[in-house]
């Protein structure tokens, strides 16, 4: 029977069954011994048809096929079945077929782009050689070294010595003289390329950029030069000409840029633009000026079809106009800079993004300038951000991309910006945004801003009414910055992000939920450790490489009383984190959230509040690494601050960081000093939890120069300290704690002194921590008070769950177990390892079983 049939392929390889589906074969489908049977075209175009809107029809389906279509009439079904088959694995081979294709192209640009890095790398290295030789020969003949000056020439970098003898011959050029601003143009193209792909700037690769077909790209940052300067090469699958009209819409992508302003465009006679442009950007701290920029950008195309857009600013020595001068803004300094963009073969595109900017350090706090001298942030916040973005925008345009919601990319993306943009605009406080400042309480730690006509600042597009009381009202904005000691941005982050209700006040959240709602909700007051729901993060978007989350915050409903009034509704926020990365050179991390209500439209009003924290490079001259500082104390420009900072060094391994925290609420009028009270203490609440949590996480094996953290003084600490201590000498015979006294003071700070890491559960079902030495929050990454929303299930892997399963009758036997050792998990995901771990049974003072202990010994993170 299965020898007689003729099967239904159309080019083969279905087994023993074949068929031939052929264009020039007329009649209809003809079995004989052989074993491929040819089909009309008609009969194709009918199979095809199905195909379309069903690759994978049923036994039904294809029975129905056959009487629905006469031409098939004379075909069997199993034949029918067969050639679907056929079908779905010749369009799989397609598929694979045109996937290596598309990996291929890659891969052959890739090898392009690290054959033109490595030719620029041994030219790098000829000319470096050479500067050696030639100083050698300097130091070996001091005469000459002291009366021969042109060795600045060699031994200065070819960028420094491109930029300064040009500017000695140049005119003062103007916006009426074409042909004098084509010039500049000109010498900016070829400075840019000089370093996109010559040695005008030495390079160096930053650590983690792996190139690769599915990497970001080859990045590098300056080294030894005027400015700070980064660098990318990288490829997309988007057209040059759509690649270039991304990155010109500089807002869309790089978060700290205000404004672009478009002054002048002048079309030149080799079928490029020149555009005079000024462009603000925002501060990233409450303790600097914000940037503006006055710059010239050329956009032209190349002989071998490339697309160039570069950029420089205009001063008196490039010559040109002069630019708008704003108040309050710091004019910094855009060197020869911008995007080269090369067609690929077979699709997409090719680009090299050189960044290089003088930021003026100077004009900011000593402590602060690393921020602006560093060319990791730069990387970071400019280049590698507008990479991503085009990468991002050609993922969404492939369409591989699931919509999150049920909205668009786009949607949820202008999502973000909006959010980033609230935060920026609240740190800075532009008075051209209507912000006024509020007078201080005498203390200088927290700044209060006031808007009493924010429809500008919200926006135009925005509903605002749902905001804004018809008997009139403002936005208020409390802001604080301060300095943090061997604390990682994105660790902090991940705590605040993760364990909400250790810094949060509900009665603040409901405040801020009311203000979406018809109905006016008084202010509240602030309650220490109020009871909080639960959060739960809903996941909404993020990033292709995971650098950036979109989540929507649900506050489950809980009990709180405010004049009366119980919610117990849910609170929605939306939340941006992003820079959660700990091993991204330059990163910043930031938080920030802003309420909305359950139908979350699209344009929803948002006032975004959070936190924002940015590492500074390390500095020998570190203040003490237990020690979390008030910058708005001790930033002061003179003696006061920097006699401080500089009298309490420590080691060269301290890593330090910026904080700045913003909180805006809508207002009253008549309540507008009330609200700045209440926003007021609640940023100082805020900040003193967030000093809390950065002292518990920040790494405590770090070596002799951190002093111990001093533990829980609680009566209750001293009593759970001392049962502990006694039942495990109890059920071992061994001691837990070698105190010299007897006293509970010293069981306590021996216990939290332990190198091991000792923590209590609950005697429940669903057993949570209840207690935890300082080794053992810092194994869970968390504080003392966020224990209760850890359960031990969370931490233990299968391997370590089956072991106290099986060791559970024992411990409540005998009063304890010895477990192997394994792999747990913190808090914040991360594995720890540990060789052995001890369970026994805390026995209360009448004996009674109070909780369960654990210690981990010799734990470490993997």
């Amino acid at each position: 029977m299965a020898a007689a049939m003729v099967a239904a392929v159309h080019g083969g390889g279905g087994g023993k069954q074949h068929d031939r589906s052929s264009p020039g074969g007329g009649g209809a489908p003809q079995v004989d011994t052989g074993k491929y049977v040819r089909y009309t075209p008609e009969q194709v175009e009918a199979l095809e048809r199905v195909y379309s809107e069903c690759p994978k029809p049923s036994s039904l389906r294809r029975q129905q096929l056959i009487r629905e279509c006469p031409i098939l009439s004379n075909i069997e079904p199993k034949q029918i079945k067969v050639w679907f088959q056929n079908r779905r694995c010749r369009e799989k081979q397609r598929k694979e077929a045109s996937r290596l294709q598309t990996v291929n192209r890659k891969l052959t640009a890739m090898n392009k782009l690290l054959m033109e890095e490595n030719d620029r790398l041994q030219k790098q290295v000829s000319r470096l050689v050479y500067e050696n030789g030639y100083m050698r020969q300097q130091l070996h003949n001091p005469s000459v070294a002291t009366t021969d000056t042109s060795c600045e020439s060699v031994v200065t970098s070819g960028q420094h010595h491109q930029q300064q003898n040009p500017a000695a011959a140049r005119p003062q050029r103007d916006a009426n003289n074409p042909a004098g601003l084509l010039a500049i143009a000109e010498e900016t193209l070829a400075e840019f390329l000089s370093k996109a792909t010559g040695t005008a700037v030495d390079w160096v690769q930053m650590v983690g950029m792996k190139p690769g077909p599915d990497s970001i790209g080859i990045i590098a940052v300056s080294h030894n030069c005027s400015g700070v300067a980064a660098r990318a090469c990288g490829l997309v699958s988007l057209e040059p000409t759509k690649v270039a009209e991304i990155l010109k819409d500089r807002p869309s992508w790089y978060r700290d840029c205000r404004c672009v302003d478009v002054l002048h465009v002048i079309p030149t006679g080799n079928g490029g633009t020149i555009e005079l442009i000024y462009m603000q950007t925002y501060a990233p701290t409450t303790l600097a000026a914000p940037r503006d920029f006055w710059t010239l950008r050329y956009t032209s195309g190349l002989e071998d079809g490339s697309l160039v857009i570069c950029e420089r600013s205009l001063t008196q020595s490039t010559g040109g106009p002069s630019g708008p001068n704003t108040p309050n803004f710091v004019r910094a300094e855009v060197l020869p800079s911008g995007y080269l963009i090369r067609p690929c073969e077979g699709g997409g595109s090719m680009i090299h993004i050189v960044d290089h900017v003088d930021l003026d350090a100077w004009s900011v706090p000593e402590v602060l300038r690393p921020l602006y001298e560093s060319p990791k942030i730069l990387a970071q916040k400019m280049t590698i951000a507008a990479l991503r973005h085009i990468r991002q925008i050609a993922h969404e345009s492939s369409g591989e991309m699931p919509y999150g919601g049920g909205r668009q990319p786009a949607v949820l993306r202008t999502f973000s910006q909006r959010l980033s943009r609230g935060f920026n605009d609240a740190v800075n406080g532009f008075p051209d945004d209507g912000w006024s400042l509020m007078s201080s309480d005498g203390a200088e730690d927290v700044t209060i801003a006031f808007n009493s006509s924010p429809n500008k600042l919200v926006g135009s597009h925005v509903n605002s009414s749902q905001l804004f009381s018809t008997i009139g009202g403002g936005i208020l904005c409390a802001k604080a910055s301060m300095l943090l000691q061997n604390v990682p941005p994105a660790l902090l982050v991940r705590f605040l992000r993760e364990h909400r209700s250790e810094w949060a006040d509900p009665g603040v959240d409901a405040y801020s939920a009311a203000a979406l709602r018809a109905s006016p909700y008084a202010v509240p007051g602030l309650r220490a450790g109020g009871f909080m729901g639960s959060q739960v993060i809903l996941p909404l978007a993020h990033t292709l490489e995971h650098e950036e989350f979109l989540e929507v915050i649900r506050l489950e409903g809980h009990s709180l009383c405010h004049d009366e009034v119980v919610l117990s509704r849910d609170m929605y926020l939306l939340q941006l984190c992003s820079g959660v990365d700990e091993n991204a050179a330059g990163a910043f991390a930031q938080l920030v959230f802003a309420p909305i209500d359950e139908s979350f439209a699209d344009d929803a009003p948002l006032l975004p509040s959070g936190f924002r924290v940015i590492p500074l490079d390390s500095k020998t001259d570190a203040p003490s690494a237990t020690r979390t500082l008030d910058l708005a104390s001790t930033l002061e420009v003179g003696s006061g601050g920097t006699t401080r900072a500089s009298s309490d060094t420590s080691s060269t391994g301290n890593t330090r960081s910026v904080l700045t925290i913003a909180f805006q609420f809508s207002y009253e009028n008549h309540l507008r000093e009330s609200v700045a009270a209440m926003a007021r203490q609640y940023v100082r609440t805020v900040v003193a939890s967030v000093q809390r949590v950065a002292m518990a996480i920040a790494p405590s094996r770090l070596g002799g120069q951190i002093e111990t953290k001093n533990p829980p003084g609680s009566p209750e600490a001293h009593t759970l300290a001392r049962w502990i201590g006694r039942s495990y000498r109890f059920h071992t015979g061994a001691d837990l704690l070698r105190t010299d006294s007897q006293s509970t003071d010293s069981s306590l700070k021996a216990m939290w002194q332990h190198s091991d890491s000792i923590m209590c559960c609950s005697l429940k079902a669903a057993p949570v921590f209840t207690f935890a030495n300082q080794a053992g929050l810092d194994m869970l990454e968390t504080t003392l008070i966020a224990l209760q929303d850890i359960s031990l299930e969370k931490i233990l892997d299968d391997d370590g769950r089956k072991a106290l399963c099986s060791e559970f009758p024992k411990i409540m036997q005998q009063g304890f177990a010895y477990l192997p050792g394994g792999v747990c998990v913190s808090s914040m995901g991360r594995p720890v390892s540990y060789e052995q771990a001890v369970a026994w049974k805390v026995l209360s003072d009448d004996d009674a079983p109070h909780c369960l202990a654990f210690m981990f010994v010799n734990w470490s993170f993997v």
